[in-house]
């Protein structure tokens, strides 16, 4: 089975050819200096660097006690390691493009105070999944925050909800999100409403570079999604042959949302 790409834009398509021709042919991600996003924006003109200076990507929870299987963490989600080089690859790619990478993770309190009601079993003694200073919420091996980039602390599921996101983004002159990270059910798809809801134009979520506790998880919150505004189709779940499957909004106000199932 196969679906069709819709309403991808000729600059998100060259991205995403990018990423793929990356995946495929260079295996190693770049070790050069960073710079911030706008530097590398600058230097990349004329070579199309400028016109992804309003995109920025999410990197969301990948941090070890969520794809760490050594870590014996209660918050693993079990698809995490398996994606952590696709990730890695994807942000590579968003440093050569000088697209503003974000990395949103998980930093609590070891009281457990500012954890969500249902979780605060886990924390006693001072320990818990990502208690700030503990090994357990440092990034996952191989990904390293680099200079320019930005680090969101939430403690909640959507990187907007009590967070200065969304002011970070929009006076960064942000308009366009990627997204990756785990998991899809939860820090994923609750990021994405809220960016939808917050008047981001579009938002793309990388689903080779995100995943859940199982694969029939991840899959089953992308498979009937469409969003519309007015009569304009503005989305849909696709893949190319399968290998490589994206979400694309293209989003503006009084979005609504059209459930049908994706064509065969």
């Amino acid at each position: 089975m196969e679906f069709i790409l819709v309403g991808l834009e000729k600059g998100a398509f060259r991205f995403l050819l990018h990423y793929l021709k990356k995946r495929w042919l260079s295996p190693r991600i770049s070790t050069s200096p960073s710079k911030s996003r706008r530097s590398m924006a600058a230097a990349a003109a004329g070579g199309g660097g400028a016109k992804w200076s309003e995109t920025a990507m999410l990197v969301i929870d990948m941090q070890k006690d969520f794809v760490d299987p050594a870590m014996r963490s209660p918050m693993l989600v079990d698809g995490g390691q398996a994606v952590v080089p696709t990730v890695a690859e994807a942000v590579a790619v968003a440093r050569e493009r000088g697209i503003y990478v974000v990395w949103v993770v998980r930093e609590h309190d070891p009281s457990g105070a500012d954890v969500e009601i249902f979780r605060r079993r886990y924390y006693s003694g001072g320990k818990g999944p990502t208690v700030k200073g503990l090994k357990g919420a440092d990034l996952a091996d191989g990904l390293v925050i680099k200079e320019g980039e930005y680090k969101l602390v939430k403690t909640r599921f959507s990187a907007f909800f009590a967070t200065p996101l969304d002011s970070v983004l929009k006076t960064s002159g942000i308009k366009k999100l990627v997204i990756v990270g785990v998991q899809t059910p939860n820090c994923i798809r609750q990021t994405v409403f809220d960016a939808v809801a917050l008047d981001y134009e579009k938002v793309t979520v990388i689903i080779d570079a995100t995943a859940a506790a199982r694969p029939e998880i991840h899959l089953k919150y992308k498979r009937y999604e469409e969003y519309r505004s007015g009569n304009t189709n503005l989305g849909r779940m696709a893949t190319i042959k399968l290998l490589f499957l994206v979400i694309y909004y293209m989003l503006n106000s009084k979005l609504g949302l059209a459930m049908r199932p994706a064509p065969d």
